[in-house]
C-alpha cells in the first residue's frame, strides 16, 4: 500500500504540513548580552562586598614562626640530659621578615633586600627585645617597634655616648685642620659592609640604612673596629615614587604622628649610632612643616643630625639650631665622579676647604674604589698638616669655634 504521506499521493491543492525544526529559545546577541551582563554584576558584588582595603595594592607574604613565651615555664625547661644555663631557658623572638625591591627611579636598577616586618612580635610589645652588643641600657626606651634611643635619667645622651673620639684627639683637633669623612649606603650588601668597615679608618664615620637582613650584627662588627655609627633615615625625594627610598619613608603627605611612627621603626633596626642623617629625601628636607616634628624628636632623644649636602634648600640646619642639637653638613660628595682620579682630586678640594675654614665634611659610598682611594689618602693626611676625626669631632669643633 502507497505511503499517503509522499508528495505524490498528496491531493492537489493542499500543501503538506511544514516539518518542525529545532530553535534556540534567544539568539546569539541575546546570550551574549546576558552573559556580559552576568560578568558585571559579579565584579560589582565583588568591589562592594569585598572588604580589602589593599585591593589592588601589592602584597608581601610574611611567614612568623611562633616563639614560645618565657612565662611557659614547663616549655622552657630542657631535659634532663640537657644542661641548663641562660641560653637554654630563654625564648629569643624571631621577628618576622619580608622581601622588597628598591628601585633607583633615575637607573631603573633593582635590588632585593630582606627586612624585618613592622608586624613582627617586638611590634607588638609582647616580647623582649634584643639589645646589641655593648649599649648603654640607660639610653634606651621601648616603643611598638622595639628598643629606641632616649636620653638617660642623669642627662647622658647617645650622641656622647657611642662617640668614638677620645679627650686628647679632641684637644689635639683645636689645633689644626680637621676632616670628617662619612661613608654611607651602607647595611645592604654584607660583603660591600665588611669591606668599607675592615679597610677604612677607625675615624671614618660610617651610615647604615635601616634595610639590611641583620644591620644589628654589621653594625656591632663596625663599632669594634672604633667606627662611629649614623642612622640614615628615608625621606621622600622630589620624584617620589618614582624614586623609592624604601618602606616606612618619611612622607610630605603625612600627618606628624604617621612619620614619628616611621621614624621609630627606622630608630629600632638597630642601635649605637650618635645621630641621624637623611637617606635621599631632597622634597622632605626642604619643608619646614613635616622636618621639624623629625628634628624636634630626634633632638628629645638625645642625637645629632647629618645634612648631606644634597639639597641647598634644606632646613635641617636652621631647625636643628632652633633645638639647640649638635649639627653638621657635608661640604661635597667624594665620588661623585666614581673614578679613582676625581676621588683624589675631591679629597684635595676636601683638603683645602679644611685648612681655610678649620674643618670640613666629606660625603661617600661604600664603592671599591671609593674606600681603596679614601684608605690610601689618610695615611699621609696628618703629615700634611690636616687630622682625620670622627664627625662628633668636626661637629664638636665647629660648634665651639
Amino acid at each position: 500500500m502507497a505511503d499517503t504521506t509522499d508528495d505524490l499521493s498528496t491531493p492537489l491543492g493542499q500543501n503538506p504540513a511544514p516539518k518542525r525544526r529545532f530553535r534556540l529559545p534567544f539568539t546569539l546577541p541575546q546570550a551574549a548580552a546576558v552573559l556580559l551582563g552576568s560578568i558585571l554584576v559579579v565584579f560589582v558584588g565583588f568591589v562592594l562586598f569585598n572588604h580589602d582595603p589593599l585591593g589592588g595594592e601589592p602584597a608581601a607574604r610574611i611567614a612568623i614562626r611562633q616563639t614560645v613565651a618565657p612565662e611557659d615555664k614547663s616549655a622552657a625547661v630542657p631535659p634532663a640530659s640537657q644542661p641548663t644555663s641562660a641560653a637554654a631557658v630563654t625564648a629569643q623572638p624571631e621577628a618576622g621578615r619580608k622581601t622588597i625591591t628598591i628601585i633607583d627611579g633615575s637607573s631603573g636598577s633593582r635590588q632585593d633586600v630582606v627586612v624585618a616586618g613592622a608586624d613582627s612580635d617586638t611590634a607588638g610589645g609582647g616580647a623582649a627585645p634584643v639589645t646589641m652588643a655593648g649599649i648603654d641600657p640607660r639610653l634606651l626606651e621601648k616603643s611598638r617597634y622595639g628598643m629606641i634611643p632616649a636620653v638617660a635619667a642623669d642627662g647622658l645622651k647617645p650622641f656622647k655616648a657611642y662617640a668614638t673620639g677620645t679627650d686628647a684627639d679632641r684637644a689635639k683637633a683645636a689645633t689644626m685642620p680637621v676632616i670628617a669623612i662619612v661613608v654611607g649606603g651602607l647595611g645592604v650588601g654584607a660583603a660591600k659592609t665588611a669591606d668599607a668597615i675592615m679597610k677604612l679608618p677607625p675615624a671614618v664615620t660610617l651610615a647604615f640604612t635601616p634595610y639590611g637582613s641583620d644591620p644589628g650584627k654589621l653594625v656591632e662588627q663596625a663599632r669594634a673596629q672604633r667606627h662611629e655609627i649614623l642612622l640614615q633615615v628615608p625621606m621622600e625625594p622630589y620624584d617620589y615614587p618614582d624614586n623609592d627610598p624604601g618602606p616606612q619613608t618619611l612622607l610630605t603627605t603625612l600627618g606628624t604622628e604617621q612619620n614619628i611612627d616611621r621614624l621609630h621603626w627606622h630608630l629600632s633596626r638597630f642601635q649605637g649610632y650618635v645621630g641621624l642623617a637623611n637617606f635621599m629625601g631632597a622634597r622632605f628636607v626642604a619643608a619646614a612643616t613635616v622636618m621639624q616634628p623629625i628634628i624636634r624628636e630626634a633632638a628629645k632623644r638625645g642625637l645629632g643630625y647629618l645634612d648631606d649636602g644634597s639639597t641647598p634648600r634644606s632646613v635641617a640646619g636652621q631647625l636643628a639650631e632652633g633645638q639647640a642639637m649638635p649639627f653638621a653638613k657635608a661640604d661635597l660628595t667624594i665620588d661623585a665622579v666614581p673614578t679613582s682620579v676625581e676621588i683624589d682630586k675631591a679629597l684635595a678640594r676636601l683638603e683645602d676647604l679644611a685648612k681655610e675654614r678649620g674643618a670640613a665634611i666629606g660625603m661617600a659610598s661604600a664603592l671599591p674604589v671609593s674606600v681603596e682611594r679614601i684608605g690610601a689618602w689618610a695615611k699621609g693626611l696628618e703629615s700634611r698638616g690636616v687630622m682625620l676625626v670622627p664627625l662628633t669631632t668636626e661637629m664638636l669643633k665647629s660648634k665651639s669655634g
